[in-house]
């Protein structure tokens, strides 16, 4: 499979957001994975007061651009924005595939500036990536829940071969190099792909980069400045070898499916 990252700035003008993915696509062969960061449509920053004067028609009608430029380009497309819900807003990871309707994750865990103002997700769903060997199936994750390693190994519980993080990640206060540390740990405690998508920005405090099963580090842009890294990776590398090995009769990460692409959240039982 085929992937490309664009690590690239992210603003609260929608029309210069999706010049700079049509940008981004311009760099793209048919069948590409392509993984833009989180808010890519509609903007994002830690002051959200931006959200109160967006206008819904215009995120959604930036939503259908996208699905139309997944289209055009035959790629499949992983981007962030800030979405309409039922009356409010949510943060959401969404899929746009080449053929077919697109697909969203709603983050489940808000960061401190969000709660209050975005409506949380509660489902954990996977995602299949058309592919000529077959489905290649992925799940998303979102900024902060790089800290919450159970979300990702019920992901891989529930059939992930690849992890797809879209984050927004440029602060001062975070201590360099944790967020990488996790990054390459989510990936080998679960032995599965990781991609992971940062905006372009100076604070940039979380890499964007491709990280393998065994948790090496395959390609990482250089922090601060816009960039493409592109990766083929064999999905064959992918193992259940150490989820294998859970003592289960001790801690046990439940996987309840609730629908063919969106399984309910994972129950932990202490026994």
């Amino acid at each position: 499979m085929s992937i490309l990252i664009a690590q690239v700035p992210v603003t609260w003008n929608i029309d210069a957001n999706l010049i700079t993915v049509r940008e981004v696509l311009s760099e793209t062969h048919p069948g590409d994975v392509v993984v833009l960061p989180e808010g890519m449509l509609s903007g994002y920053g830690e002051d959200l007061a931006h959200l109160h004067a967006m206008d819904p028609a215009t995120v959604n009608h930036a939503v259908a651009h996208t699905a139309q430029f997944a289209a055009q380009k035959q790629v499949h497309i992983f981007c962030g924005s800030l979405l309409p819900d039922d009356g409010g807003w949510c943060n959401a990871g969404l899929f746009f595939p080449a053929t077919g309707r697109y697909q969203i994750y709603r983050k489940i865990n808000l960061a401190m500036n969000e709660r209050g103002q975005l409506t949380p997700g509660d489902r954990l769903p996977t995602i299949d990536i058309p592919h000529a060997d077959g489905n290649i199936t992925a799940g998303m994750q979102l900024c902060r829940e790089i800290r919450f390693p159970e979300q990702w190994q019920y992901l891989a519980t529930a059939g992930a071969q690849l992890f797809v993080y879209l984050t927004n990640a440029a602060n001062t206060h975070e201590a360099e190099g944790v967020w990488r540390s996790h990054l390459i740990s989510r990936a080998a405690e679960n032995q599965r792909f990781l991609a992971s998508a940062n905006i372009a920005h100076p604070n940039q405090h979380c890499p964007s980069m491709v990280v393998s099963p065994r948790g090496e580090v395959l390609g990482e842009l250089p922090a601060g400045r816009s960039d493409l890294l592109r990766r083929t990776l064999d999905m064959n590398e992918t193992a259940n070898w150490y989820l294998g090995q859970r003592r289960q009769d001790v801690v046990s990460l439940e996987y309840h499916k609730e629908g063919l692409s969106e399984p309910g959240l994972a129950s932990t039982t202490d026994c």
